[in-house]
């Protein structure tokens, strides 16, 4: 049966590593800016046509045909989207060379995915809450790139490969996927890294070939998960919740607090250090909090010792 999952590991990277992680998060940003100003001004161009041939006398078709005979298409897919970067990009982004190519076809992926909710949702052809139209990415945003093609993957027990970057060091052992590579039951499709409370995450979606469960001679046992009672199993085993969010609240509640009483972020005002500072340690908390949750495994303990230190781990194996 094959199935899609993610491994997710932290990466260790050094100050090199890291300032070049944050260059190509900072070009996919440059290039999903860069190509909806692109399409901004298109879509302006185009109204400005199709107004000045109603003026003129036009009917309603003739002006929309007029004015996109003159203007053009709308590069709203990630190949007209692509074909424009590398036409401009000599002019707008003379540093291109330095980052990989990944990083801005990346930016733009996520602007023809912005961009194609937004009009599916206005012609009434995609389900739920109606999508606006995509928005700058701020400086100071989640930081974030995806590679699909290019040298990535898992390089042995400790490191990961990225396009352009190279080895990184990870602080959690990758062995899992690693053996699942060696025998040929997982195929990596994409590495998005992304960056979370001042740590860099990479995430690699994969193709994994698993057992048919329905085959399986093994004996199984229902799972009924709940808020009160982290799971409850069908052979009558209770497993308490930990509630490290209750544990946690009083420092939540000050760090809130912190950030509160500190110049934030405003129209045409900048936040103090001190105010982002805090909200470092605010996410940091939230982060731990998410890091102590337990985890609820389906498979059996890998033979590679767990980290120990800052993360706390509790695992319930399932039989079946």
């Amino acid at each position: 049966m094959l199935v899609f999952q993610a491994f997710r590991f932290e990466l260790c990277p050094n100050n090199l590593a890291r300032s070049a992680l944050s260059s190509h998060a900072g070009a996919a940003r440059f290039a999903y800016n860069w190509g909806l100003a692109t399409v901004s001004a298109h879509m302006a161009g185009y109204e400005s046509c199709r107004v000045l041939a109603l003026r003129q006398g036009a009917g309603g078709v003739e002006a929309k045909d007029w004015a996109s005979e003159v203007v053009g298409p709308l590069p709203c897919t990630l190949p007209a989207l692509s074909r424009e970067w590398n036409r401009a990009k000599y002019e707008v982004a003379p540093w291109w060379a330095s980052n990989s190519k990944e990083a801005y076809k990346s930016g733009l992926d996520s602007l023809a995915k912005a961009l194609k909710g937004f009009f599916s949702s206005r012609a009434g052809e995609r389900k739920g809450k109606s999508v606006g139209f995509p928005r700058f990415k701020k400086l100071g945003s989640r930081r974030s790139f995806r590679v699909t093609t290019g040298s990535f993957g898992v390089c042995d027990r400790r490191h990961v490969r990225l396009p352009r970057i190279g080895a990184l060091r990870t602080n959690e052992p990758t062995a899992k996927m690693a053996r699942r590579l060696c025998d040929g039951t997982v195929r990596a499709l994409s590495a998005t890294v992304s960056e979370h409370a001042g740590r860099w995450y990479v995430s690699f979606c994969c193709e994994v070939q698993r057992p048919d469960p329905n085959q399986l001679a093994r004996p199984t046992v229902g799972v009924d998960v709940g808020v009160k009672r982290l799971a409850v199993l069908s052979d009558g085993e209770v497993v308490e919740n930990p509630k490290h969010l209750s544990r946690y609240a009083r420092r939540l509640a000050r760090l809130q607090r912190q950030c509160s009483r500190r110049r934030g972020p405003g129209k045409a005002t900048l936040s103090s250090g001190r105010w982002q500072r805090s909200k470092v340690k605010l996410a940091r908390a939230h982060m731990k909090v998410a890091t102590l949750a337990p985890t609820v495994c389906t498979t059996s303990v890998p033979d590679w010792p767990r980290p120990t230190g800052r993360w706390s781990w509790r695992t319930l194996p399932l039989r079946g």
